[in-house]
Protein backbone atom coordinates (compact mmCIF):
# COMPACT_ATOMS: atom_id res chain seq x y z
CA UNK A 1 0.00 0.00 0.00
CA UNK A 2 0.98 3.32 -0.76
CA UNK A 3 0.89 6.27 2.07
CA UNK A 4 -0.59 9.34 0.48
CA UNK A 5 -0.40 11.92 2.40
CA UNK A 6 -2.21 15.21 2.62
CA UNK A 7 -0.60 18.32 4.24
CA UNK A 8 -3.05 20.51 3.58
CA UNK A 9 -4.48 22.98 6.64
CA UNK A 10 -7.37 20.66 7.42
CA UNK A 11 -8.82 17.22 6.28
CA UNK A 12 -10.97 17.21 3.31
CA UNK A 13 -10.55 20.66 2.06
CA UNK A 14 -9.81 21.37 -1.28
CA UNK A 15 -6.69 20.75 -1.51
CA UNK A 16 -7.19 17.32 -1.60
CA UNK A 17 -8.95 16.98 -4.65
CA UNK A 18 -6.74 19.91 -6.39
CA UNK A 19 -3.93 18.28 -4.94
CA UNK A 20 -4.05 14.69 -3.45
CA UNK A 21 -6.62 12.77 -5.20
CA UNK A 22 -4.99 13.39 -8.41
CA UNK A 23 -1.58 11.21 -7.13
CA UNK A 24 -4.04 8.58 -5.19
CA UNK A 25 -5.24 7.90 -8.79
CA UNK A 26 -1.51 7.73 -10.44
CA UNK A 27 -0.80 5.43 -7.53
CA UNK A 28 -3.92 3.10 -8.46
CA UNK A 29 -3.41 3.68 -12.13
CA UNK A 30 -0.07 2.53 -11.64
CA UNK A 31 -1.50 -0.74 -10.13
CA UNK A 32 -1.00 -0.22 -6.60
CA UNK A 33 -3.14 0.17 -3.70
CA UNK A 34 -3.40 3.48 -2.16
CA UNK A 35 -4.71 5.12 1.62
CA UNK A 36 -4.94 8.81 1.92
CA UNK A 37 -3.98 10.17 4.80
CA UNK A 38 -4.15 14.17 6.65
CA UNK A 39 -0.71 14.58 8.33
CA UNK A 40 -2.01 14.67 11.55
CA UNK A 41 -4.16 11.49 10.99
CA UNK A 42 -1.27 9.07 10.45
CA UNK A 43 -1.12 5.97 12.64
CA UNK A 44 1.43 3.60 13.60
CA UNK A 45 -0.50 0.87 11.51
CA UNK A 46 -0.66 3.69 8.20
CA UNK A 47 3.15 3.34 8.68
CA UNK A 48 3.56 0.13 9.24
CA UNK A 49 1.65 -1.04 6.32
CA UNK A 50 2.93 1.23 3.79
CA UNK A 51 4.97 0.48 1.37
CA UNK A 52 5.95 3.80 -0.18
CA UNK A 53 5.04 7.11 1.06
CA UNK A 54 3.79 10.38 -1.40
CA UNK A 55 3.99 13.70 0.34
CA UNK A 56 1.58 15.98 -1.52
CA UNK A 57 1.48 19.59 -2.59
CA UNK A 58 -0.72 22.60 -0.89
CA UNK A 59 -2.53 25.57 -1.74
CA UNK A 60 0.66 28.95 -2.13
CA UNK A 61 -0.88 29.95 1.39
CA UNK A 62 -1.02 26.49 3.19
CA UNK A 63 1.91 26.99 5.28
CA UNK A 64 0.49 24.41 8.75
CA UNK A 65 2.30 21.84 8.16
CA UNK A 66 5.73 23.43 8.94
CA UNK A 67 4.57 24.24 12.37
CA UNK A 68 4.40 20.90 13.92
CA UNK A 69 7.67 18.68 12.25
CA UNK A 70 7.38 16.47 15.01
CA UNK A 71 4.19 14.61 13.11
CA UNK A 72 6.91 13.49 10.73
CA UNK A 73 9.68 12.04 13.12
CA UNK A 74 8.45 8.66 11.73
CA UNK A 75 10.12 9.64 8.49
CA UNK A 76 13.60 9.58 9.61
CA UNK A 77 13.96 5.59 10.28
CA UNK A 78 10.97 5.05 7.53
CA UNK A 79 12.72 2.09 5.37
CA UNK A 80 10.65 2.37 2.65
CA UNK A 81 10.51 4.85 -0.37
CA UNK A 82 9.31 8.87 -0.06
CA UNK A 83 8.61 11.13 -2.37
CA UNK A 84 7.60 14.92 -1.83
CA UNK A 85 6.13 17.05 -4.16
CA UNK A 86 6.30 21.04 -3.74
CA UNK A 87 5.07 20.80 0.21
CA UNK A 88 5.71 17.59 0.43
CA UNK A 89 9.64 18.64 -0.44
CA UNK A 90 9.66 21.08 2.40
CA UNK A 91 8.53 18.73 4.94
CA UNK A 92 11.29 16.55 3.73
CA UNK A 93 13.75 19.37 3.88
CA UNK A 94 13.15 20.62 7.19
CA UNK A 95 13.06 17.27 8.97
CA UNK A 96 16.78 16.12 7.35
CA UNK A 97 18.10 19.49 8.83
CA UNK A 98 17.35 21.79 6.06
CA UNK A 99 15.78 25.10 5.59
CA UNK A 100 13.07 26.62 3.28
CA UNK A 101 12.85 30.24 1.90
CA UNK A 102 10.94 32.94 0.19
CA UNK A 103 10.61 31.70 -3.73
CA UNK A 104 7.71 32.25 -6.10
CA UNK A 105 7.36 29.34 -8.80
CA UNK A 106 4.15 29.67 -11.12
CA UNK A 107 3.67 28.13 -14.48
CA UNK A 108 5.28 25.57 -16.75
CA UNK A 109 9.54 25.94 -16.02
CA UNK A 110 12.31 23.86 -17.91
CA UNK A 111 14.03 21.50 -15.32
CA UNK A 112 17.49 20.83 -16.50
CA UNK A 113 18.99 17.31 -14.94
CA UNK A 114 21.86 18.20 -13.28
CA UNK A 115 22.79 14.52 -12.04
CA UNK A 116 22.28 10.77 -13.21
CA UNK A 117 19.30 8.53 -11.24
CA UNK A 118 16.74 5.91 -12.43
CA UNK A 119 14.31 8.47 -11.65
CA UNK A 120 15.48 10.62 -13.95
CA UNK A 121 17.09 8.02 -16.58
CA UNK A 122 16.73 8.95 -20.59
CA UNK A 123 16.16 12.45 -19.63
CA UNK A 124 18.40 15.65 -19.52
CA UNK A 125 15.53 18.36 -19.50
CA UNK A 126 11.93 18.66 -19.48
CA UNK A 127 8.95 21.17 -18.80
CA UNK A 128 7.10 21.03 -15.24
CA UNK A 129 4.38 22.78 -13.86
CA UNK A 130 5.80 24.91 -10.66
CA UNK A 131 3.25 25.77 -8.46
CA UNK A 132 5.07 27.37 -5.05
CA UNK A 133 6.00 30.54 -3.15
CA UNK A 134 8.99 28.44 -0.63
CA UNK A 135 11.74 27.09 -2.23
CA UNK A 136 14.42 24.65 -0.45
CA UNK A 137 17.77 24.98 0.66
CA UNK A 138 18.85 20.82 0.21
CA UNK A 139 20.37 19.25 3.32
CA UNK A 140 23.64 18.22 3.57
CA UNK A 141 23.04 14.17 3.19
CA UNK A 142 20.69 15.15 -0.24
CA UNK A 143 22.00 15.83 -3.57
CA UNK A 144 20.52 17.85 -6.40
CA UNK A 145 19.25 15.87 -9.31
CA UNK A 146 17.43 18.84 -11.36
CA UNK A 147 17.34 22.51 -10.96
CA UNK A 148 15.09 25.37 -12.81
CA UNK A 149 15.22 28.70 -12.92
CA UNK A 150 13.58 29.01 -9.35
CA UNK A 151 16.47 26.51 -7.81
CA UNK A 152 16.50 23.29 -6.73
CA UNK A 153 14.02 21.24 -8.25
CA UNK A 154 14.53 17.49 -7.62
CA UNK A 155 16.58 16.55 -4.90
CA UNK A 156 17.69 12.78 -3.48
CA UNK A 157 18.84 11.45 0.18
CA UNK A 158 22.50 10.39 -0.84
CA UNK A 159 21.78 6.93 0.77
CA UNK A 160 18.13 6.27 1.06
CA UNK A 161 15.47 6.05 -1.81
CA UNK A 162 13.87 9.57 0.03
CA UNK A 163 12.51 12.00 -2.97
CA UNK A 164 12.09 15.64 -3.00
CA UNK A 165 10.45 17.41 -6.31
CA UNK A 166 9.35 21.31 -5.62
CA UNK A 167 7.24 21.00 -9.03
CA UNK A 168 4.12 19.26 -9.69
CA UNK A 169 4.44 15.72 -11.28
CA UNK A 170 0.74 14.97 -11.07
CA UNK A 171 0.13 17.98 -13.39
CA UNK A 172 2.22 17.31 -16.66
CA UNK A 173 4.88 14.53 -15.46
CA UNK A 174 2.88 11.38 -14.48
CA UNK A 175 5.92 8.87 -15.43
CA UNK A 176 7.92 10.47 -12.46
CA UNK A 177 5.28 9.29 -10.26
CA UNK A 178 5.23 5.62 -11.70
CA UNK A 179 9.05 5.62 -11.59
CA UNK A 180 9.47 6.21 -7.93
CA UNK A 181 6.38 3.95 -7.62
CA UNK A 182 8.55 1.12 -9.20
CA UNK A 183 10.93 1.28 -6.01
CA UNK A 184 8.42 0.94 -3.81
CA UNK A 185 7.11 -2.81 -2.83
CA UNK A 186 3.10 -3.44 -2.51
CA UNK A 187 2.69 -5.45 0.03
CA UNK A 188 4.56 -2.80 2.18
CA UNK A 189 8.20 -2.37 4.34
CA UNK A 190 7.46 -3.18 7.59
CA UNK A 191 9.49 -6.24 7.86
CA UNK A 192 12.80 -4.09 6.23
CA UNK A 193 12.72 -1.90 9.46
Amino acid sequence: MILVVDLSYRPGSLSLDEFVTPVERIVRQEGYPARIRHYTDISHQDIASAGGAIFCGTALADFGYLEGLERFAWLSSFPCPVLGICAGMQVLVRVYGGDVYPATGIGMAEQQVVAPDPLLAGRDRFPAYELHCLAVESPPSFMVLATSLSGAQIIRHQDRPVYGVMFHPEVRNEWLIGRFLSLCLPEGCAHLG
